[in-house]
């Protein structure tokens, strides 16, 4: 039986079957939890959450069992009517698509981003920590999160996105899944999916990693090259991923195969089965773009992370590697110039990039901030490039590697 309560009542020995409010607030990744000790429940009270539901058929009762409603009375809502609530829920969430969801600036949703990766990288840290130990992993607590993913591309198609690169060494392995999973949505969305296959591109990116939680710590965390025989044991990766999957239960057959198939090469020297061109599935080949791209733009273990732009230049050098129609939509989603870019302009100054213009992949709007003549800083200053009033222009990207400058993602994220 399902009952609703204040987390006031909460005491060790429960089962919560449902946290209320916004996933976000929630203080564990999955849906549901049984409070095993103290420590459990200081968690959820120390919380934004104010209700949940609890199942005593799994857990304690509370005694006497008043159930709050909003008026402060007394009551208990029946199981019917908690499965009502949910269904309502998520039908409200889903409504929450396309041009029904109020759009957002760059500047703020870059803040709701952030919150989403804060939340995502506890969410993958503490799933990789449940397969370790052998625990079984429910998924309904990860649809939650790329159902957030998909709602912060609804609202403005580039915060997440930008935001998904900005991770330290320290915290790739897990940022990492979450980044991809944003890739994934933003990339199914411009190829006019439905909804349903959007949140299952959502969750193939989610994970496509999964294999990494079963490899040496000292491998998989290694700050140097990994010697031929590290490299065979990562290789490993994708199969025991995929074998991993297969014991859970409700993994669509998509994204089973993204995990197992991410590796691969559109010319067939990828891996594990080398397949080649459309023998490798859509969502794969998609997987393999977005995975590169995070895992090269991102600060390794043993190595930084190269400028956004170069690693798009770099991509499309690799012949074979990539299919080259998606590879294109792929560039169109980011822009030529990606967030986070640094580039110089006809007037030689140098900026960087902090938002794409809805009309041009050449007109970014760019925080101005060095000029190359007078080798000096300048007041920083935005300029919209698509503005018909702006003469300026990009004449190039630079490496920042060429430059002396740090936190150039300050430029950028709003403070």
């Amino acid at each position: 039986m399902l009952k609703k309560i204040p987390t006031q009542s909460l005491r060790v020995g429960m089962f919560v079957e449902k946290f209320c409010g916004s996933w976000l607030q929630h203080p564990f990744w999955s849906k549901t939890v049984l409070i095993e000790d103290v420590r459990t429940l200081n968690t959820i009270l120390q919380s934004s959450v104010t209700e949940v539901v609890i199942d005593v058929s799994k857990g304690l009762d509370v005694e006497a069992a008043p159930l709050l409603n909003n008026s402060g009375a007394a009551e208990a809502p029946s199981e019917v009517e908690v499965a009502v609530a949910e269904v309502e829920a998520a039908s409200a969430a889903a409504s929450l698509s396309g041009d029904k969801v109020h759009k957002a600036s760059m500047a703020d949703e870059v803040k709701r981003a952030q919150q989403i990766f804060r939340k995502g990288k506890q969410a993958v840290k503490d799933m990789f920590k449940d397969v370790r130990l052998g625990k079984a992993v429910e998924t309904e607590g990860l649809q939650q999160l790329v159902n957030e993913i998909n709602l912060s591309l609804s609202r403005n198609p580039q915060a997440l996105i930008s935001v998904a690169r900005i991770k330290s060494k320290d915290e790739y392995t897990y940022l990492h899944s979450v980044a991809v999973a944003a890739l994934m949505v933003g990339m199914a969305r411009l190829c006019d999916m439905t909804e349903e296959q959007v949140l299952e591109a959502g969750m193939a990116g989610l994970l496509h990693d999964m294999g990494k939680a079963v490899m040496p710590e000292a491998v998989l965390n290694k700050p140097g090259k990994l010697t031929d025989e590290e490299f065979a044991i990562m290789r490993s990766h994708p199969a025991e991923g995929h074998k991993l999957l297969l014991e859970w239960a409700g993994v669509p057959e998509a994204v089973l195969d993204v995990c197992l198939h991410h590796h691969e090469k559109i010319d067939g020297t990828g891996y594990p089965e080398r397949l080649a061109g459309e023998n490798i599935s859509l969502l794969a080949r998609m997987g393999a773009i977005c995975d590169v791209y995070d895992a090269i733009t991102s600060n390794r273990p043993y190595k930084a992370g190269w400028d956004p732009a170069e690693s798009l230049s770099r991509m499309a050098s690799w012949q074979g590697h990539f299919d080259p129609v998606l590879f294109k939509l792929f560039v169109r989603m980011l822009g030529i110039y990606p967030v986070g870019s640094l580039v110089r302009l006809e007037s030689e100054r140098l900026g960087v990039v902090v938002e794409q213009s809805c009309n041009s992949l050449l007109t970014p709007k760019i925080s101005v901030f060095y000029s190359v003549r007078l080798k000096q800083a300048l007041p920083v200053t935005l300029i919209d490039l698509a503005d018909e009033h702006e003469s300026d222009r990009i004449i190039g990207r630079e490496s920042p590697e060429d430059w002396p400058f740090k936190q150039l993602d300050q430029l950028w994220l709003p403070t």
